[in-house]
């Protein structure tokens, strides 16, 4: 008995293998490569410009998010104070050029008298009504009263600069709080949170993890007398495990290098080769179709015609699912 069920089970165990083999070796077809994979998204990890503590943390992991909309604000403490001393130097700045302006304005009001006085002292000089030295007084009397006209004209320029560097500190602050709004740079959807309420996070600092939804991939790998024949652009087919369909795809990327492929590929006569990695993309217009269908971790086959004048079998012919 107890040897009967001893070939039972190795009856039982040469039928999983072949069944395996079966499962594995089924809709092969020749010029056509398939190989398994897990559908990717893109991976974009949100960091902040400036350092700062989290105040408000706006999204939760899974939500779909806006390019622009923002995830996360840090405090402002520290930038309205930053904000308040600058809008205080702008005003010292402008009330010391109203008085170096009224100090110029009464330097060229005395400008003018001395250049009167100088006009009339030469007139008389000329006549002999003045001696050399007075009229030497009124030369050195203008002089002295141009060179206080000048300086005036340099410290109005020097104050208006005062303002200037203050306006430009203020545009710059004002750039640094909108930039504690943490935003989106692109559509996607929050994978996680890196952050939380309260921690204080450095400059450059990761807040966020999202994903790229418009950023759908599959990788494969593929032997050499596979991937050579590829161009960037051919056509391309995934099929998703669990879903009545096949997507179109498109190959994006191949790898110039060869590299081990992973545990992932079905075999190990596969694995023990150096393989090109070749990612196939799902076009956008499909990811829109279908906003919350791709999921990054969905295992997946993907099929490439690594012979041109191969055409696609029926069974892989584009069949989108219902919507």
């Amino acid at each position: 008995m107890k040897k009967f069920i001893i070939i039972l089970v190795v009856i039982a165990l040469i039928g999983l293998g072949v069944w395996q083999n079966f499962t594995l070796q089924k809709n092969s077809y020749e010029g056509i490569a398939k190989v398994n994979g897990r559908i990717n998204l893109n991976r974009l990890d949100v960091a902040t410009l400036y350092a700062g503590r989290v105040q408000e943390i706006l999204v939760k992991e899974g939500d779909d998010v806006s390019q622009g909309e923002t995830l996360v604000r840090l405090s402002t403490s520290q930038v309205d104070a930053q904000i308040q001393q600058v809008k205080a130097q702008q005003q010292q700045a402008r009330e010391a050029v109203g008085r170096v302006k009224a100090e110029q304005e009464a330097a060229q009001q005395q400008l003018k008298l001395a250049q009167l006085e100088l006009n009339n002292a030469t007139k008389l000089r000329r006549d002999n009504l003045i001696s050399s030295t007075e009229l030497a007084r009124y030369q050195t009397q203008y002089a002295a009263t141009l060179a206080k006209v000048n300086a005036t004209a340099a410290a109005v320029a020097e104050t208006q600069s005062h303002i200037e560097q203050a306006d430009a500190q203020l545009t710059q602050i004002e750039d640094m709080y909108d930039d504690l709004a943490i935003k989106a740079p692109t559509a996607g959807r929050v994978e996680y949170k890196i952050a939380e309420l309260g921690t204080v996070i450095p400059a450059g600092g990761k807040v966020m993890s999202l994903l790229d939804t418009q950023d759908v991939y599959l990788n494969i790998f593929l032997p050499s007398q596979q991937s050579n024949p590829l161009k960037i652009g051919d056509e391309g087919r995934i099929q998703i495990e669990g879903i009545d369909a096949i997507f179109p795809a498109t190959i994006q990327f191949i790898a110039s290098d060869a590299q081990f492929t992973p545990k992932s590929v079905e075999t190990q006569e596969e694995r023990t080769k150096l393989m090109f990695k070749v990612k196939l993309a799902i076009p956008v217009e499909i990811i829109n179709r279908y906003p919350n269908l791709f999921k990054g971790g969905m295992t997946a086959l993907g099929y490439v015609k690594y012979d041109q004048n191969i055409a696609w079998p029926d069974e892989l012919s584009i069949k989108l699912p219902k919507e």
